[in-house]
């Protein structure tokens, strides 16, 4: 793999890090800028819409620009983003912040994950794309624990600063290792937007949302689940979270050698794990050892889906796979959100935390019956193709 891979993992990393890490620095921001933890809480919130509705906005804009210089410049607002942060006066200050350095995030992602797939052999895309993601997955292994923990020692805003840090190294990293010279489709704006009517690509990013709500429907309330239904302790949550985003950088790597060679048949294969995972979760939850072991399985099984989603975009939008790409960012973004709120709405109506992993199951069961249609019309058009000929 070359070394242009890692200079996008860098750059990946720091923007998961900046993404995730403030949901460990809630307290901290809420005392210090006098607003409620649910006010602060909206800071996630509107990091997420910012890139459901700034990345494809973005990915139109810059069609036509240079690819390098394009992921240079858009790693240059993410640090910019995050030094706002750090600097930020008051509570409104630090959402425009965010929301600033949101923009970048589903861009990059979608048109990143389009050169690295053009960086390796055909056969590769999807591990190409698989290793690029290996930073976000390595954002919630170390970047979001390790920057908590800073946030919390010498106060959020150093934690912001060092992930503008972590920036500066990514632009340098691209500087030298991305090629001057990166390959490029040229379209026509009504071509990119064209790709939006295709059933195929409508499928492909409805099936990247539900994974994220059936995900984040019961990741987002992880800690009360461990700590009340589970018993463990404040410091055991942090180990298993740490155990859990293991599973997410083995997944994000099994994903991409089963799309690379066998692309469908791991779409059905990890959708049906998650219903199940997720499932067993609500009986292993009760015992220490077994959620650990469902917590890396559920990692791996959850992420594996990631780089195959990605790949199936750039190859059904070969129009348009900068905006298509950039389009499964911002579905994923928006699963994340919605899944966050069905999982409170959940738990709001009493519950019991032990029973929420089946909100996540049945959410992951309409990812699976999507699969399935997916694959059906695909079938079904590959059927027409040769009578087309013919006729």
């Amino acid at each position: 793999m070359p070394l242009a891979l890692f200079a996008l993992a860098v750059a990946a990393f720091g923007i998961g890090t900046t993404e995730f890490v403030i949901m460990g620095l809630l307290p901290e921001v809420s005392l210090d800028l006098g607003v409620s933890i649910p006010s602060a809480g909206l800071l996630i919130t509107g990091y997420a819409l910012g890139v459901v509705v700034g990345g494809p906005i973005l990915a139109i804009a810059t069609a036509k620009l240079p690819r390098k210089g394009l992921l240079l410049g858009m790693t240059l607002v993410f640090i910019l983003g995050n030094m706002l942060c750090a600097l930020a006066p008051d509570y409104t200050a630090l959402m425009a912040a965010r929301v600033i350095t949101a923009l970048c995030h589903g861009a990059f992602f979608g048109i990143g994950s389009v050169v690295a797939a053009g960086l390796v052999a055909p056969n590769k895309r999807a591990q190409a794309i698989a290793l690029m993601f290996t930073g976000l997955t390595l954002a919630n292994v170390l970047g979001v624990p390790l920057g908590t923990a800073l946030g919390q020692y010498a106060g959020w805003r150093s934690t912001f600063w060092a992930v503008s840090a972590i920036g500066v190294i990514a632009v340098i990293a691209q500087m030298i290792w991305l090629p001057k010279a990166i390959p490029m489709q040229r379209g026509s704006l009504i071509g990119e937007f064209k790709v939006l009517g295709k059933t195929s690509v409508l499928l492909a990013m409805l099936m990247s949302a539900l994974a994220s709500v059936s995900l984040f429907s019961v990741f987002t309330y992880i800690a009360p689940i461990l700590r009340e239904v589970t018993g463990v302790s404040p410091h055991g949550v942090t180990m298993m979270l740490l155990l859990f985003g293991v599973g997410l950088t083995g997944g994000s790597m099994l994903g991409g050698k089963l799309a690379d060679s066998r692309l469908l048949p791991g779409l059905i294969g990890m959708a049906v794990a998650v219903v199940l995972v997720t499932a067993a979760f609500s009986q292993t939850v009760h015992g220490v050892v077994p959620a650990a072991i469902t917590l890396l399985v559920w990692g791996v099984v959850a992420f594996a889906l990631c780089p195959i989603l990605q790949l199936m975009i750039i190859d059904q939008a070969s129009e348009a796979p900068n905006l298509g790409s950039t389009l499964n960012q911002s579905a994923f973004n928006l699963g994340n959100a919605t899944g966050a709120w069905l999982g409170g709405v959940v738990v709001a109506s009493g519950t019991d935390l032990a029973e929420l992993p089946w909100t996540g199951a049945a959410v992951g069961m309409l990812t699976l019956l999507t699969a399935c249609l997916y694959i059906h019309l695909q079938r079904r058009v590959q059927r027409r193709a040769p009578e087309t000929a013919n006729a």
